[in-house]
């Protein structure tokens, strides 16, 4: 799950200088500071700041709109056919899908 959009990215590297960003592996962003010959990963406190700025990204927000929609679900299957299973199904997506939603930054 991608928790930051690119471009918000590439706009804090604008507004501060860094050039030439690129991706290693999510989340690690990296890009050449300025006046420097070796790229740097772009700081977690930086990522944290924009992540507390801007909000959840797309695929943060689908997900977080599939796991209402599962509870919904699960909650009316269960009401309508008088089993917990449903439920017990959407209570196991939502807490997947919240473990999803935790961004790991070093």
């Amino acid at each position: 799950m991608k928790h930051f959009h690119e471009e918000w990215v590439l706009e804090w590297c604008q507004d501060n200088g860094w050039t030439d960003l690129f991706m290693e592996r999510h989340p690690n962003y990296w890009a050449f500071p300025p006046n420097a010959v070796m790229p740097e990963p772009i700081p977690a406190k930086v990522l944290r700041a924009i992540k507390a700025q801007k909000g959840l990204s797309q695929d943060e927000q689908s997900w977080v709109i599939a796991a209402v929609v599962a509870a919904g679900l699960g909650a009316l299957g269960t009401v309508l056919w008088q089993c917990p299973l449903p439920l017990v199904v959407a209570f196991a997506f939502c807490s997947l899908t919240v473990a999803r939603l935790e961004v790991e930054l070093a």
